[in-house]
């Protein structure tokens, strides 16, 4: 007897402007692409701009659509590009309505609204800095004016700037980190807490840097900290609404923080000092965005998840 193997070669789709691979594509195709070392490069813009990064950063999803969030309105900050893009992508594929909140990247945030209705879902686009508690209260009433509620909060918008030396951390520079990545998860969740049903999810984006420190990036790491003491305190806080709270910590991931924030010759080979020797994708830290965001995690509350290339961390 006789057996024939075929071996298909990924189809490749265009959708809108988009070349994405097929829900049949073969994973280690994509797998391959990551393993390349990042050349040096650097961007003056605050907050950096993925337009401009090379290589691109990996975001579309990599599986097709089970519906895991068919019906749902979620709300994500800093959507616009990194994990906050390929999280909104991602819930858009699985159905969701999608809001993004972000600073002023409009050439990104167009990108990924193209990225969503590509999709088939709908999204919002919401321009502005959630320091401004006011901008908050406003953005989360757009969202439900829009789609007629909300049922996940992603907070993921941040702020992230080296220093080397203490005594140059500035005052003004300490409290941006703050301010964004602290100050500003809060105004989210008092803002949605105020339409969000028993039953919903929030998802605090925190960082590897919460557990083992980072010697060059002090203040960031202080807020993340800060983010996953805040996310367990109000998992805590939440359980008679049945609303979980929970968080993810990636390790180093290829986003616009990295060339904005570090000198063009830290970025070059950036993520190989990682146990698994290379930076992240977005799309490899969306998956856990969104285990936390659907009910596949209804028995999870107060947890973090830890996408980050090998470092063993405590829980």
């Amino acid at each position: 007897m006789t057996f024939i193997v075929k071996f298909e070669r990924p189809r490749r789709e265009r959708t809108a402007g988009l070349l994405r691979l097929s829900p049949k594509a073969d994973v280690e195709q994509k797998d391959s692409q990551m393993t390349s070392s990042i050349p040096a490069q650097h961007q003056d813009a605050t907050p950096g701009r993925e337009s401009e990064m090379t290589p691109a950063p990996d975001y579309m999803p990599r599986y097709p659509s089970s519906g895991r969030l068919n019906g749902k309105v979620a709300l994500i900050t800093g959507g616009d590009s990194g994990i906050g893009r390929a999280s909104a992508v991602l819930f858009a594929r699985e159905k969701a309505k999608v809001a993004i909140l972000y600073l002023e990247e409009d050439k990104d945030a167009e990108e990924t609204k193209n990225a969503i209705e590509a999709e088939g879902a709908e999204c919002l686009l919401i321009r502005g800095d959630v320091r401004d508690k006011a901008f908050c209260t406003d953005a989360v009433k757009r969202t439900v004016e829009a789609f007629g509620g909300l049922d996940v909060l992603v907070n993921n918008a941040a702020h992230q700037m080296e220093e080397n030396d203490l005594q140059n951390l500035s005052q003004a520079e300490l409290a941006k980190h703050f301010e964004t990545n602290v100050y500003g998860y809060v105004y989210m969740m008092q803002a949605a807490l105020d339409h969000l049903p028993d039953g919903a999810a929030i998802v605090n984006v925190t960082s590897v840097n919460s557990y083992k420190g980072n010697d060059s990036l002090i203040a960031y790491s202080s807020t993340k900290g800060a983010i996953t003491a805040l996310t367990r305190s109000m998992a805590s806080n939440l359980l008679d609404r049945k609303i979980r709270v929970n968080g993810v910590a990636p390790g180093p991931v290829w986003t616009p923080f990295i060339p904005m924030s570090m000198p063009a010759e830290k970025v070059e080979g950036f993520g190989e000092q990682a146990p698994m020797k290379r930076a992240g994708q977005p799309n490899e830290i969306a998956p856990s965005v969104l285990f936390l965001a659907c009910q596949d995690s209804s028995y999870m509350t107060g947890q973090v998840l830890h996408p980050n290339g090998g470092y063993i961390v405590g829980a």
